[in-house]
């Protein structure tokens, strides 16, 4: 507990921590890009797998559908 109340704050990348220590305007907007490129990445895995889940559940439900409409 001791430790993880006194360590620094610790920063993803050396060159996201060189952008942010500037306090330009460009550089600001660097930081800003790397932040929604990394949301981009760890979001794609989910919205892949759920556009094929879903693609194969709704593939699924209307061929069980089709089957019990014939069947009667």
């Amino acid at each position: 507990m001791a430790i993880a109340l006194l360590t620094s704050d610790a920063i993803a990348c050396p060159t996201c921590k060189d952008v942010l220590a500037d306090d330009d305007p460009l550089s600001q907007a660097r930081a800003a890009g790397y932040f929604y490129s990394i949301l981009f990445m760890m979001a794609m895995p989910f919205v892949l797998i759920g556009t094929f889940g879903g693609a194969a559940y709704l593939s699924i439900r209307r061929a069980r559908q089709r089957e019990l409409e014939s069947n009667v």
